[in-house]
C-alpha cells in the first residue's frame, strides 16, 4: 500500500489552506503553482505565488522541498536521521528607493519571522528602466518541517498574509 511521504502530506496541507484563502475566503488570488520532481538530482520542489485581492504589486511565494537525502531517509527508513522539507518564503516588490526601502523590508521580516529565517534581498532591473528595482526577498527558514507541523499552517500564512500587507504599505 502506499504511503504518502513527509512532503506529499505537507504540499496537500498547504495547498489546500491557500486555495481556501483564495476560493472561499476570497483573500488572496492564486498568480501560479509549481509542482516539480527534480531527476536529476530526484528531489521534491512545490510551490504556491499569490498576491492580496486588489493588490498585485506584491506577490509571495511559498516553497516546499525535499532532497533526495530527506525522501530516502524517510521511505527507507534510515536510522539517526530526521527526514522533512525545507521551506522557503518569497515575496516580490517592486522599489525605487533601494538604500530606505530594503532596510525596512529587512526590518519588517525581522520583526515577524524573528530569528527564524535566513534574509536575502535581490535586486534586478529592466535594462532601460534603472529607476524601477524588481526585489526578490528570500527567507529561507532555518529548521526542517514535517507532519508534526500541520497544526501551524493556518498561523504561518497569516504570518505570510500580515507580512503582504506590511510590505504594500513600504
Amino acid at each position: 500500500m502506499y504511503d504518502p511521504t513527509i512532503f506529499e502530506n505537507l504540499k496537500v496541507a498547504f495547498e489546500n489552506h491557500v486555495y481556501d484563502l483564495d476560493n472561499i475566503h476570497r483573500i488572496i488570488t492564486i498568480m501560479n503553482r509549481v509542482d516539480r520532481m527534480d531527476f536529476s538530482v530526484l528531489a521534491r520542489e512545490f510551490s504556491i505565488q499569490f498576491a492580496l485581492v486588489d493588490q498585485p504589486d506584491v506577490t509571495a511565494e511559498i516553497v516546499l522541498e525535499a532532497s533526495l537525502e530527506d525522501l530516502a531517509g524517510e521511505i527507507l527508513e534510515w536510522k539517526g536521521t530526521s527526514p522533512g522539507c525545507s521551506i522557503t518564503l518569497r515575496f516580490y516588490k517592486r522599489i525605487n528607493n533601494v538604500a530606505i526601502q530594503c532596510k525596512n523590508i529587512e526590518q519588517i521580516l525581522i520583526s515577524i519571522w524573528e530569528n527564524d529565517i535566513e534574509l536575502t534581498q535581490t535586486l534586478s532591473f529592466i535594462y532601460g528602466d534603472d529607476l524601477n528595482y524588481i526585489n526578490k526577498v528570500e527567507a529561507r527558514f532555518k529548521h526542517k518541517i514535517n507532519e508534526e507541523n500541520m497544526n501551524e499552517i493556518v498561523e504561518f500564512l497569516d504570518h505570510v498574509l500580515n507580512t503582504l500587507e506590511e510590505l504594500t504599505e513600504i
